[in-house]
C-alpha cells in the first residue's frame, strides 16, 4: 500500500477569506516503510502572509517572493499524490486548502482531493485511541517517545516526517525508521527529527546478579508480610 503523509503551511486559517498554501511537504510510505521519496515545495501565494501565521511557521513574505506559483507546481503535486492514501493530521484543514487551490487554476479546476486519493485523518484516529487526552503532534510525540527537538517552528516537510513516525508507531510500529532527510542511499540533509535506525544487532542482555536476586526476594517478603500481593512471585492464590 502506498501512503503519502502530508502537511501544508498557509498564509492564514481560512481559504474562503483568500488565504493560500505557501508550503507543501509530503513523505512516501510503502507497505509501512519510509522510502525516502518526498515532495516538498514553497509557493508564492500572491498575497501577504498574516503575522500570526509567520509566528507559527516562520515563513516570511520576503522568503516567498521568488518562489513558484501554485499553478507551476500543481501537476507535479497531483502526480505525486494520485492513487495514494493521504495521512493528514486534521485533514479537513489541509484538504480544504488543497481543493481551494485546485479550483483557482484552470488546468486543475475540476480536481478534488477525494477524487484522486483516499484520506486518513490521523487526528481523528488519535482521538479514538486516546480519548480525553491532548492529541496534537507535540503531545503524540511525547506519548510515543519521538524526538521532535528540532521542531521550534512548524514546517510542512518536517511535520510530515514527524507525523509519519507518529502514525506508524500509533498503528503498530514499522520495520525501519530512517534518519530524517536521508535518501535511499542514506545520505542527505540530516536536519529534522532524530529517529531510531535498526541495524539488526541483538541487544545485550544484562542479567541480575545473585546478590541482586537475593535483595529482590527480600523486598518481596516485606511486601507480602505487609499484606500486599506480589505479581512477580507465584503464590497458591495466583
Amino acid at each position: 500500500m502506498r501512503q503519502i503523509v502530508l502537511d501544508t503551511e498557509t498564509t492564514g486559517i481560512e481559504p474562503k477569506e483568500g488565504h493560500r498554501i505557501i508550503e507543501i511537504g509530503c513523505v512516501e510510505v510503502i507497505n509501512r516503510k519510509l522510502t525516502g521519496n518526498h515532495f516538498h515545495v514553497y509557493i508564492n501565494p500572491q498575497r501577504i502572509v498574516e503575522q500570526e501565521a509567520i509566528e507559527v511557521h516562520g515563513i516570511t513574505n520576503e522568503f516567498l517572493a521568488d518562489k513558484p506559483l501554485f499553478a507551476d507546481v500543481a501537476q507535479d503535486f497531483i502526480d505525486f499524490i494520485t492513487g495514494a492514501q493521504l495521512v493528514i493530521h486534521n485533514a479537513a484543514f489541509d484538504v480544504g486548502f488543497m481543493d481551494h487551490e485546485f479550483g483557482m487554476n484552470a488546468p486543475t479546476a475540476g480536481v478534488k482531493t477525494h477524487d484522486i486519493c483516499s484520506v486518513l485523518d490521523s487526528l481523528s484516529l488519535a482521538r479514538k485511541m486516546h480519548p480525553g487526552q491532548k492529541n496534537n503532534l507535540d503531545a503524540l510525540c511525547r506519548r510515543y517517545g519521538i524526538d521532535n527537538s528540532h521542531r521550534e517552528l512548524h514546517g510542512a516537510l518536517l511535520d510530515a516526517e514527524i507525523l509519519a513516525d507518529v502514525y506508524l508507531l500509533m498503528t503498530g510500529g514499522q520495520t525501519k525508521l530512517n534518519l530524517a532527510g536521508q535518501n535511499s542511499e542514506g545520505s542527505g540533509d540530516t536536519q529534522g527529527i532524530r529517529r531510531i535506525q535498526r541495524n539488526g544487532n541483538k541487544l545485550k542482555v544484562i542479567r541480575a546478579s545473585a546478590d541482586e536476586l537475593e535483595q529482590h526476594e527480600a523486598r518481596l517478603d516485606i511486601v507480602q508480610k505487609s499484606g500486599g500481593k506480589c505479581l512477580w512471585r507465584a503464590t497458591p492464590e495466583s
